[in-house]
């Protein structure tokens, strides 16, 4: 993949990008098997999000944006496995 720095145009940045994206995609769908693991447990969680959000810190982001991201995708995979649950 092209460094940000050595991108020559357009092309090679949603080039790249789009090769993140797809990391990121699948990182997530790793991760959701983790969580069909597991029940809403609100201490775990709540420690989740203060270590996402020291690294979105660590890592120039806006941690507000990170800790909502991660809401989100919690919330979904809570209600995707509750919506399983009442199915069976």
């Amino acid at each position: 993949m092209t460094r940000p720095e050595d991108c020559e145009g357009i092309e090679d940045v949603c080039r790249a990008i789009d090769e993140l994206d797809r990391e990121t995609i699948q990182l997530i769908g790793r991760r959701a098997g983790y969580g069909e693991q597991g029940v809403r447990a609100p201490e775990p969680q709540r420690t989740m999000l203060e270590a996402r959000r020291l690294w979105a810190e660590e890592n120039g982001l806006d941690p507000d944006v990170i800790e909502d991201l991660y809401r989100n995708l919690v919330s979904y995979f809570i209600n995707r496995e509750m919506n399983e649950w009442r199915k069976s």
